[in-house]
Order: structure tokens, then C-alpha cells, then sequence
């Protein structure tokens, strides 16, 4: 990790949002994202009150956001540049600590039945790689079979549905549409990605990104506002993808290795171990040798 980086690091320790949820970080602007992706039309006088989880030992957001609307929802809404097929688990654990967080835990004792807010789980995706517009994952999807052990015919004991949505532009046009925030704000990232492309910095990309869009009064106030943060946050994000995109590298080639070893300690042709890895045959015939 260069020196910079670390510097970057070390300035997003201090700060416990990203820029997605210190931008929706307010109240009316949830009423308005929500609003956009269920299709309907919040009231104003709805009240909604934000309960997001922290982790005060290293100041850090465990979730992006979390909220209640009139003490009846509860949603968990996720951020990501890379859709993660745990999310369903992830926030199932996010679930419980929000639950705990909200209700009394004495009325869970009691023999009345104790109502709870009816939760929603959405995740919001703006990463470079294709991705349809909506996609459904789900908690079971994750389930060891377990059918010889407990009975084929056995109801699902436990689910959780998470709604993805491709907030990029050029897709959820409907949503982005009715939220002039989440719009501005995936404007905001494209144009980032756009300046990229011209050899730009991220630095220099992110700086520019800024100063286009309070010139074209997208985020303005916000940017204006926050614009220092903004700087030290996306800096600190896209270099924490980058290394993260490394390790997954990293590990990928360390799996088809592990590949190699197995099918050539198994008998395999080196032919044969390189037409389903893909590797170089010098790497194939050192394996062999070493095996």
C-alpha cells in the first residue's frame, strides 16, 4: 500500500459515512428514494426516523442505511459497487441487531405478542460491471441441502428477500426519474468514471466530477457543503475496491492452482490441467515436478 493510500485511510477512519449514506443521511430525502423505488408517494407528515448500527469501537457504519416509516417499515437499504451474494446473511444479522436496537427487549418476555416493524431489504448497485435492472436474491439460496437429514416435505423455516436495483444510468430509468437525488448522484459517479476514461486521476477526476456538477446544479448544495468529505471519502472507496479487487485476483489464481496440484496429483495430463485452468505449461510442469 503506496503512502497515499495509507493517508487516505487513516482520513476515512474519521468519518463514518460514505458519500451514499452521508447524502441520504436525511429524512425527507429517504421519504423521496423510497418513495421512488416502491413506486408510491410517501406524505410528508410520515415520520421517519434513522437507526442505522455503528460500530463505535472503530467508527465505522456497519450498514449504509436503516430507517423506520411511522414505526410500521423498516428498511435496510445497501450500497454497492460489487454485488455480493451474502447480502441476504449480512443482513439478516443487521436485521436482528436493528430489532434489538428499536424494541424494548423486556416486551419479548411478555406473553402479549409484541408487534414489530415489517422489514424491506434492497441493495442499490452502481459498480462498472454489467447487471440487470432488478435482480431478487435470497437467504435459502445460501442453505447446505439438508433434505436426508430433516425431510423432504419440511416448510422453509427462514427467508430473506433482497431487492437489487441498478441505479446506474441507463437503467431504473422510472426510479431515477422519480428521485432527483439518486439521480444526481448517479450522474455524479458517471461522471467521475467519464474523467477516468480521459486519463484523469482519480483525484483529478473526482475534483472535476465535483466542480461539474455544482455548475450544473446537480448535488450543489450538498457539494458545496461537503465537498472536502466527498473528496476524502470517494478516494478512500475507490482505493479500498482496487485493493479488494486485488485480493479477489489474488485468490482466484490461488484457487486454479489448487486446481492444478489436485488434477495432476490425480493423474492428469499437463495438456489436460491446462485446458481447464488456463495456465502456462511451465507453471503446469513446475507444479508437476513439485508434486
Amino acid at each position: 500500500m503506496n503512502e497515499n493510500t495509507s493517508e487516505n485511510l487513516n482520513v476515512n477512519r474519521e468519518h463514518k459515512d460514505s458519500v451514499f449514506s452521508l447524502l441520504f443521511s436525511n429524512p425527507d430525502v429517504l421519504r423521496e428514494l423510497y418513495s421512488a423505488i416502491e413506486g408510491i408517494n410517501l406524505p410528508p407528515d410520515i415520520p421517519i426516523d434513522i437507526n442505522t448500527l455503528s460500530n463505535v469501537l472503530i467508527r465505522e457504519r456497519i450498514n449504509d442505511i436503516s430507517f423506520t416509516i411511522d414505526n410500521r417499515l423498516v428498511v435496510l437499504i445497501e450500497h454497492q459497487s460489487t454485488v455480493n451474494s451474502n447480502m441476504p446473511l449480512r443482513l439478516l444479522m443487521y436485521i436482528a441487531r436493528i430489532y434489538e436496537k428499536i424494541i424494548n427487549r423486556k416486551k419479548t418476555y411478555q406473553k402479549k405478542l409484541e408487534k414489530i416493524p415489517y422489514p424491506e431489504f434492497i441493495v442499490l448497485y452502481n459498480g462498472d460491471k454489467p447487471h440487470p435492472d432488478h435482480k431478487e436474491l435470497r437467504l435459502s439460496e445460501a442453505f447446505k441441502n439438508a433434505k436426508d437429514l430433516k425431510g423432504k416435505n419440511k416448510e422453509l423455516p427462514l427467508e430473506l428477500i433482497v431487492q437489487v436495483y441498478n441505479i446506474n444510468m441507463g437503467h431504473n430509468e422510472e426510479i431515477l426519474k422519480k428521485s432527483e437525488t439518486l439521480d444526481n448522484y448517479s450522474s455524479f459517479i458517471d461522471k467521475i468514471r467519464d474523467y477516468q476514461k480521459e486519463d484523469f486521476s482519480l483525484a483529478e477526476a473526482v475534483e472535476s466530477a465535483i466542480e461539474y456538477c455544482i455548475d450544473n446544479n446537480k448535488l450543489k448544495n450538498f457539494l458545496e457543503k461537503h465537498g472536502s468529505e466527498v473528496r476524502n471519502m470517494l478516494i478512500t472507496e475507490y482505493n479500498r475496491d482496487e485493493e479488494m479487487e486485488v485480493v479477489r485476483e489474488e485468490g482466484r489464481e490461488e484457487g486454479i492452482i489448487t486446481t492444478a496440484r489436485n488434477a495432476l496429483a490425480k493423474g492428469s495430463t499437463p495438456d489436460f490441467v491446462q485446458e481447464i485452468t488456463g495456465l502456462d505449461m511451465a507453471v503446469i510442469e513446475q507444479l508437476a515436478e513439485n508434486n
